[in-house]
């Protein structure tokens, strides 16, 4: 007569737990900040800028850079603050807690290269 799989007993749940375990793992890593220099720039077309005196672009750009600057000091420390919560208690603290800036540093970082872009079309 075939054997139930449930007959395994303590295999069966050993089995379980270490796999319920990992996925637990790998949810929580899952959930942690990224480092600045990870996240990949947002889509911003150049030609939202296209329109603007050289100049102001200048202004801009140096404006935006220094608003990627904050926002990258930011998510560093929230990717410390996650690394440290995770090995810590098991959770991602800082992204928990608000920290992220990821989509923020993504369209900062789109603003910065459509800005660039438009500077060396128009010959700034």
């Amino acid at each position: 007569m075939p054997s139930c799989p449930f007959a395994l007993g303590p295999i069966w749940g050993l089995t379980m737990k270490k796999i319920a375990c990992g996925l637990a793992v790998l949810a929580v890593v899952a959930g942690c900040a990224k480092r600045p220099d990870s996240i990949a720039p947002a889509a911003i077309p150049m030609e939202a800028y296209a329109q603007m005196e050289c100049n102001m672009l200048n202004a801009d750009l140096a404006k935006e850079r220094e608003t990627l600057t904050v926002l990258s000091r930011a998510q560093n420390d929230a990717a410390t603050g996650d690394a440290f919560g995770v090995f810590v208690i098991g959770v991602p603290i800082s992204s928990v807690a608000g920290g992220d800036k990821e989509g923020l540093i993504a369209v900062s970082k789109g603003k910065v290269q459509a800005m660039e872009s438009a500077k060396l079309r128009k010959g700034c």
